[in-house]
């Protein structure tokens, strides 16, 4: 007798527990009004005009930590008004995908785009300017 084509396959592992994704969210809305992050961001400018970004987590565990060399504008320009990748993108007037080309290196700003880039790298508070 041949074996049924179902008594060959592996057994699927269980399925956990239906999750409640309303109280998980509602608590997470909870603590970010309380104050409480689970990882952070922070940024710190350094000497040769480049960034140390820093992820740490909430209980102080360092992530990650990398060096923007100020040869990379848009990240450097970025990095230095604290904004998101989209905040950023709409700010300056790009698509989010056109500066994540951009930091991730596959594209180069144009002329106009560099210039800009430039002038807030250099001076983090022009933003606002550009938000008024």
């Amino acid at each position: 007798m041949k074996k049924s084509v179902a008594a060959k396959l592996p057994k699927s592992p269980k399925r956990p527990a239906a999750r409640d994704l309303n109280v998980e969210l509602l608590a997470s809305i909870a603590d970010v009004k309380a104050g409480k992050w689970a990882r952070k961001t922070e940024f710190k400018r350094r000497a040769d005009g480049g960034w140390r970004r820093r992820i740490v987590l909430a209980d102080g565990t360092v992530e990650k930590e990398e060096i923007i060399p100020a040869s990379a504008t848009a990240q450097v320009a970025r990095a230095g008004t604290g904004l998101s990748q989209a905040q950023f993108a709409k700010l300056i007037g790009v698509s989010l995908r056109t500066l994540q080309e951009w930091e991730q290196g596959r594209k180069r700003p144009s002329g106009p785009a560099s210039v800009l880039l430039r002038i807030v790298a250099r001076d983090p508070r022009v933003v606002a300017a550009l938000n008024g």
